[in-house]
């Protein structure tokens, strides 16, 4: 018989077998049993929380020939026999990932039309319903509002925010948060009873940390840790080894160094991860989570509440605010999570993590306003430890300032070129080609000491375009002017660089003879210089 992954098989059967999601569990029972079944409901939430096996659970309770007085499914008569086999046609499951076309609605709507071949309700569970285009949506509001008796509609999703309103407004919704680590160690040690097989406590714990709310990633984990050593006994280690993660002790002795900006016992940390197998990226994962909880301990009182740790971790938390300050491990998140960012686009992690490490240790790198706060809250931390703190002030060296070189002056232009900058604007107008006429206004004319003349542009792309149909400027040039011209781009950029290395600053100023006479007028004896 072909083995079966153990979130499948230990996918809970009865409403008591969902974990944590007592509020939800309530409800749809008390629903059940006063008949106060609704026609649709929405179930979301993070992925492995149990919206679907509770969706499955509810089909059958509500279709089931002998319940229990709590409101639960036998699972012995032949309607449940015949869900949890999937072989009923009362329970129809729908990918929405898959089937989100509104053709595939249109079919829904069809089929709703007829009863239950047995059974009191035809359920329709559709999962990952935010994957439903925008029309197919639009053709399931008028089924979803008035459906017939007969139909329940039970939709799942784990981004409910792309839901439309107006189907959020015909659901009853019901909201599946994320497992408590206790609750997912607490379940995984009794499946693993059930299956004979031995794991250490701190494993177990370990990998409901790892499932992060998530009891399917959970049994996921689990179960790769168990068909890697099969028939033994395994360790926190082998847990470790199999994820690719880093010993909780790694993460303490890293902030000791970063706190004490020690780059050497950094480097040698990176060192002993990477001789031991360990994903770097699974280190920067774990790290800023290590961070974060240790900003909960030293920021929050009483932060037992909010973080899901053992008293022996929060009281080693506390420790870490020998080397590290609140400010400074807010710093310290932000440059890791710009690490983990740029990690994603690495092929090297091991030297991106390196280098922000040795930036971390050397604090002059670091001149932004989070970086100094984050030293003078080292500086105070040190200095309430007794710690004497010798601070050093260099003096800014007077810079020798150089009087400027003389720059030479734009020779005279000869009067064809004068007079072809003069009629460039007219030029340009002229031209029969509508797109080139408009891309020939965006140019200037200007010329530097050689024999062409250069059309400068305002952007680069500006400048590839026209040197394509070059030819062909420079043919209505010659036909407009009478006289060939050498042409070549250039962009403004560039072309103001050099025009300011040959002959200086150009002096935008444009003199106002009215201007200046109006003025002279009132001011006899004042001095218009340029």
């Amino acid at each position: 018989m072909a083995y079966t992954a153990l979130y499948r098989k230990f996918r809970p059967n009865t409403f008591a077998g969902v974990i944590g999601q007592e509020h939800i569990v309530r409800t749809l029972k008390n629903q059940i049993k006063t008949g106060r079944v609704s026609h649709a409901y929405l179930f979301c939430g993070t992925r492995g929380t149990g919206k679907t096996s509770t969706a499955k659970i509810f089909a059958r309770a509500i279709n089931c020939l002998s319940p229990t007085e709590e409101g639960e499914p036998c699972n012995t008569c032949a309607l449940c026999r015949d869900i949890l086999a999937g072989r009923s046609v009362n329970v129809i499951e729908i990918d929405a990932a898959s089937n989100n076309s509104v053709d595939n609605v249109r079919e829904i709507r069809e089929e709703v039309k007829y009863p239950p071949t047995e059974g009191e309700f035809k359920v329709y569970i559709i999962d990952e319903v935010h994957m439903l285009s925008n029309s197919a949506f639009n053709a399931l509001l008028k089924t979803l509002e008035e459906p017939p008796a007969h139909v329940i509609f039970i939709l799942a999703t784990t981004d409910p925010q792309k839901v439309p309103a107006t189907i959020l407004s015909r659901c009853q919704r019901f909201d599946f948060r994320r497992i408590t680590t206790e609750e997912i160690a607490e379940t995984l040690r009794g499946y693993l009873a059930e299956e004979q097989t031995e794991i250490t406590p701190e494993a177990v714990r370990y990998v409901a940390q790892l499932g992060d709310g998530s009891m399917r990633d959970a049994l996921s984990i689990l179960d790769q840790c168990l068909a890697f050593y099969s028939g033994e006994r395994v360790t926190l280690e082998m847990v470790l080894d199999v994820m690719g993660a880093v010993d909780q002790t790694v993460l303490f002795e890293m902030t000791e160094a970063l706190g004490k900006k020690d780059s050497r016992q950094a480097m040698e940390l990176v060192e002993k991860m990477m001789l031991a197998g360990r994903d770097i990226k699974q280190f920067v994962s774990e790290y800023l989570a290590h961070l974060r909880n240790f900003l909960m301990v030293s920021t929050i009182g009483g932060a037992s509440g909010v973080l899901d740790l053992s008293e022996e971790a929060l009281a080693r938390l506390k420790g870490c605010g020998a080397f590290l300050s609140p400010q400074e491990a807010i710093f310290l998140i932000e440059q890791f999570s710009y690490l983990q960012g740029d990690m994603r686009h690495s092929s090297n992690e091991r030297i991106l993590l390196e280098v922000a490490l040795l930036r971390l240790c050397a604090p002059w790198t670091q001149t932004d306003v989070t970086a100094l706060a984050a030293r003078v809250a080292g500086l105070e931390r040190q200095v309430a430890q007794g710690v004497s703190v010798q601070i050093q002030t260099v003096a800014p060296k007077a810079e020798k300032k150089e009087p400027p070189k003389p720059k030479k002056k734009p020779p005279a232009l000869p009067e064809d070129r004068k007079k072809l900058k003069e009629d460039w604007p007219l030029l340009c107008g002229e031209v029969e080609d509508i797109v080139l006429r408009n891309e020939l206004k965006q140019a200037e004319i200007g010329f530097r000491e050689d024999e062409f003349v250069y059309l400068v542009c305002p952007y680069a792309a500006l400048a590839d375009m026209l040197t394509k149909n070059m030819e062909k400027i420079e043919g209505l040039l010659e036909k407009a002017m009478g006289k060939a011209f050498s042409l070549r781009t250039i962009t403004k950029e560039e072309y103001d660089r050099w025009y300011e290395a040959t002959y200086g600053k150009a002096e935008n100023k444009v003199k106002d003879s009215e201007f200046e006479s109006l003025l002279g007028s009132y001011f006899p004896e004042a001095d218009f210089q340029e």
